[in-house]
């Protein structure tokens, strides 16, 4: 397979909304929208079937019953650097989905393998053996 083309989202199915930031930072967190509330609808959006589903099957957190992406970003103390580290996630997550997952065929364990496990079987059962208690003959 070659390079992984990046899937490029539109910006209008994408909604993006300021708000004021958590955590430290003083008087500018409480003056200053700085945080971003990133809102992707993956359901009504123009990717591919295939990614849509492969989207919405992912267990994250981030990802409501509704099938919405929401991402927040505010690491940042500017709003535009907020900005791109939210973009930059969506792309992300869209982009670790965009390659289908391989199909792993089963195989056989080897013949040396399987003569090596039951070797080392055999040594642990031996090292319990002598752990047990002390037995003098006659």
């Amino acid at each position: 397979m070659g390079p992984v083309v990046p899937t490029v989202i539109p910006e209008s199915e994408v909604e993006l909304s300021a708000m004021r930031a958590q955590g430290a930072g003083g008087q500018n967190v409480n003056k200053v929208s700085s945080a971003i509330h990133l809102r992707f609808d993956i359901r009504n959006s123009s990717l591919a079937p295939d990614h849509k589903d492969r989207l919405l099957e992912l267990r994250d957190s981030r990802i409501t019953r509704d099938g919405v992406l929401v991402i927040k970003a505010q690491t940042h103390r500017s709003q535009d650097m907020n900005r791109a580290e939210a973009w930059g996630r969506l792309q992300e997550l869209v982009d670790s989905v965009a390659l289908p997952p391989r199909v792993r065929r089963p195989t056989k364990p080897t013949r040396a393998s399987q003569k090596r496990r039951l070797e080392t079987k055999n040594l642990r059962s031996q090292v319990k053996v002598l752990r047990g208690p002390v037995r003098q003959e006659p």
